[in-house]
């Protein structure tokens, strides 16, 4: 009797076992109709990559699709080099550019949820020269000179996170930002030596804010600021940060602001049109080497430093749809990436579109125009790289180039339009 009450206990844990609820999605390859894609329809995207390829819109890209953690698709096409034929690999090193704003926006949540600082903490609490705050009043073109009222009242992470701030940005902001902030050697970030950010964000702190806090959104250097804070409350450099708090604890492999050497001969190539329209590799790129991911810094800029693989981000982006864990590891509360992912700036518009804590916002108007639906989060890089997650679909999708192009925005849009003709359910 009681060996078949054991069996019969046996056979009641294997079922509740069965039933139990799965926990949050690992990213796995899957077939496209396991998670309501059409392989027939997804072959759409094949056709539209080697078009543009072939019609020189574009060298090469990877592209990336999962659903509840299956991948059913993540191929390259075109090519790395184009005058030996050199294929584009999955496995390609990009640089991501301000992609790396969502990773230090994460970063500044995690100390958040750590109670080491409040997102209405005055920005002056943690880099004293931002108090007394001043905004441009008039500003002299011939000799970059100018004048300054008083801010209405002190800046704050928030404002940092959302853009709202008034700090604008260097070198490739408004002509009196690019002066201004010239003059005190506050660059982009993207190939800095000698300076640490830290020091940098000391001194675009004395340096007037473009507006007055909160007046709109604004896309500046608020992000590397927020990088400066990382490494001033926690007491690490933010690439040490990063490996250790996120990039190690979610297998993020190939993830750098110095890429190793061992690694080096993954970094895709940078494409520009030339002086004929053919595209080829430039020797600057917003006023630095495009080589910057292999040249050895100090200087880690949280608003656009990074380089990584189309795998690795969407690990970190899994990690948001999943409420903030993923493979068993939690980096934030779902209550967090809740915050993160929802309206913070009111009635200022972002086009048609809103901006959380990091990412720009799909809303019902804008999703009338494209297909990802409303409450979709999304950013991208200057380097032509692009994601978006919609968690109404349960969808993590990148699409990384490396190139300028006269056809960026034609690709970019014409790619979302393929990812969601393909659903089947």
């Amino acid at each position: 009797m009681k060996k078949y009450s054991l069996i019969i206990l046996l056979l009641i844990s294997a079922a509740c076992a069965e039933h139990r609820p799965a926990g949050p999605p690992v990213l796995r390859e899957s077939s496209p109709e396991s998670a309501g894609f059409s392989t027939a329809r997804l072959a759409r995207l094949d056709s539209a990559m080697a078009r543009w390829t072939r019609d020189g819109w574009m060298n090469g890209a990877v592209a990336f699709v999962a659903r509840n953690g299956k991948i059913v698709y993540h191929k390259a096409a075109g090519y790395n080099n184009l005058k030996t034929k050199e294929p584009l690999q999955r496995d390609g090193i990009f640089r991501i550019a301000s992609q790396t704003k969502a990773i230090t926006s994460v970063a500044i949540m995690i100390l958040y949820e750590e109670g080491k600082l409040l997102l209405e903490d005055p920005v002056a609490k943690f880099i004293p020269t931002f108090a007394n705050a001043v905004v441009l009043d008039k500003f002299n073109a011939k000799d970059t000179t100018y004048t300054t009222v008083p801010a209405v009242r002190q800046i704050t992470l928030r404002d940092l996170l959302t853009h709202t701030s008034g700090i604008g940005y260097a070198q490739i902001g408004s002509p009196e930002a690019n002066a201004i902030y010239a003059k005190s050697h506050i660059t982009a970030g993207l190939d800095v030596h000698g300076d640490t950010l830290v020091a940098a964000m000391t001194r675009l702190g004395k340096l007037p804010l473009m507006q007055q806090p909160g007046k709109s959104f604004l896309y500046g250097l608020n992000i590397d600021v927020l990088g400066a804070i990382v490494e001033i409350v926690s007491g690490l450099s933010l690439d040490e940060f990063f490996q250790q708090r996120i990039f190690a604890p979610l297998g993020m492999k190939d993830t750098y602001f110095n890429i190793p050497e061992e690694k080096a001969s993954r970094l895709v190539n940078f494409f520009m049109p030339d002086s004929t329209g053919q595209l080829a590799v430039p020797k600057s790129a917003l006023g630095g080497d495009p080589q910057f991911p292999l040249r050895k810094k100090t200087y880690f800029s949280g608003g656009g430093g990074l380089s990584s693989t189309i795998t690795d981000y969407a690990i970190f982006l899994q990690m948001l749809l999943n409420g903030g864990q993923y493979n068993g590891v939690r980096i934030l509360s779902r209550n967090a990436v809740r915050m993160m992912t929802m309206n913070q700036i009111g009635d200022l518009m972002l086009d048609q579109n809103k901006f959380g804590l990091g990412f720009g916002l799909v809303t019902e108007e804008s999703s009338r125009m494209a297909p990802p639906q409303a409450g979709t989060y999304s950013w991208g890089g200057a380097f032509s790289t692009v994601y978006w997650v919609d968690p109404k679909e349960e969808m993590v999708v990148s699409f990384y180039r490396q190139m300028w192009g006269p056809h960026g925005a034609d690709i970019d849009q014409t790619f979302k339009v393929l990812v969601y003709q393909a659903l089947n359910d």
